[in-house]
């Protein structure tokens, strides 16, 4: 198999004024993976800063009301909340090796940009965090807590104001600053050695998860759920069960409003994702008879691009992950069952995977194992749940808080 390339996925689509950029990362990358110190470092920084490992929870009363034993891998525990953490740590790890003082960063639903701009400011850099202009409206609090850490936040009014133009806009930084800066890509996409350099440092994830599971079971899962944007967390924990071909995987995108182009962000599930190249690598993309990018919609901020990463894209065509999607409605239903049953706030990312489980537990076998991957907490998305959900007294207070806001303007203008 070529480098950089699973089956007929991946690649590296890079103008050529980033090629020494890319030979250089590439070199980083591979020197540090040949190094088993630099594992141990990264392993103690994530017990030490992160909080590692993350518990295997086991969600009893969602098990009793099934019938099925049901566990939970808690990356929501994580520093900054979500799994997010475990990448760029890593790559903040691999900064510090190429001797660079400048880092930018895309994000869909704030929680990778709130994690790169944690991760700047532990290391003493410099941060930029590029954000499409909804993400910026919908995700305000984690904008906040990015700004609060030092890093600037550019909203990007380009295009479908979404993540796939918020990394148009870190890639054209990248061009004119690559001397000095690093581009931290949040997800297993992108040119190589991003998808599979992304990939490794989330392996973490499946590590643990199998090593917990076999303690607590004395058995593998049969069954693991993880939500699905570009695919960082679902590969994070599918990894470490990819050759127990007993164990099946499946992978929930965002099946927003329905099925129809332009309603969801679905390119597997669907079927509707063609393969192409853009953004330096080739996958299913979402696109027109023309090869442009059409716009998407999930709840979920952080499901809504446009391509998946070129592994599980791989994986889909071998049929080792089966793809399936979950709706808008049936996300927040799913939330507020597992905050219900469990009493776990999930990020709604994370909640498209409870979603899927949810939908199939009722099917499984009785003796059946079930780890769902939960990548992230929910804490960033109060605004949109409580609007999903119709809260009058979150509404409320909503508006009391404008009225506050509007009378201290109007003192201070007098």
């Amino acid at each position: 198999m070529n480098k950089g390339y699973f089956g007929s996925f991946g690649g590296m689509f890079i103008p050529e004024i980033l090629q020494e950029t890319f030979r250089r990362l590439i070199e980083a990358y591979e020197a540090a993976r040949a190094d088993p110190e630099f594992w141990q470092e990264y392993l103690s920084l994530m017990e030490n800063y992160s909080g590692r490992p993350t518990p295997l929870t086991f969600a009893e009363n969602l098990s009793r009301q099934y019938n099925t034993r049901v566990y939970l891998k808690r990356e929501d525990l994580n520093q900054t909340g979500a799994h997010k953490a475990n990448n760029v740590m890593g790559q903040g790890l691999l900064v510090k090796r190429m001797g660079k003082r400048r880092v930018i960063a895309e994000t869909g639903a704030g929680q990778h940009g709130v994690a790169t701009a944690t991760m700047a400011a532990r290391l003493g850099l410099e941060c930029v965090i590029y954000m499409g202009a909804e993400d910026v409206d919908r995700q305000r609090p984690n904008v906040f807590w990015m700004e609060q850490l030092g890093a600037t936040v550019v909203p990007v009014t380009a295009g479908s104001r979404t993540l796939k133009d918020a990394i148009n806009e870190a890639l054209r930084d990248w061009v004119g600053s690559m001397d000095d800066t690093h581009y931290v890509l949040g997800t297993a996409c992108g040119a190589h050695p991003f998808p599979e350099m992304v990939a490794w440092f989330q392996s973490i994830i499946g590590e643990e998860a199998r090593a917990q599971i076999l303690k607590l079971e004395g058995r593998l899962p049969t069954h693991i759920y993880a939500c699905v944007g570009g695919g960082s967390n679902a590969l994070g924990i599918f990894q470490a069960f990819l050759p127990e071909t007993r164990v099946e995987l499946i992978g929930v995108e965002a099946g927003g409003k329905g099925n129809q182009l332009g309603q969801h962000a679905a390119r597997l599930a669907f079927e509707g994702g063609k393969v192409g190249v853009a953004h330096g690598y080739k996958t299913f993309f979402l696109q027109n008879s023309d090869g442009q990018m059409r716009d998407t919609h999930s709840v979920a901020a952080g499901l809504d691009y446009v391509g998946v990463s070129p592994i599980l894209a791989h994986l889909h065509q071998e049929g080792r992950v089966r793809f399936e999607a979950a709706t808008d409605g049936e996300v927040v239903a799913a939330l507020k069952e597992l905050m219900a049953q469990e009493g776990i706030i999930a990020a709604l990312e994370s909640s498209h995977a409870v979603a899927g489980a949810l939908r199939e537990l009722p099917d499984l076998a009785d003796d059946s194992l079930v780890i769902i991957n939960l990548s992230g907490r929910g804490d960033k998305d109060i605004f949109t749940i409580a609007d999903a959900l119709d809260d009058a007294k979150w509404r409320g207070f909503i508006q009391h808080k404008a009225a506050h806001y509007a009378a201290m303007d109007s003192e201070s203008n007098r």
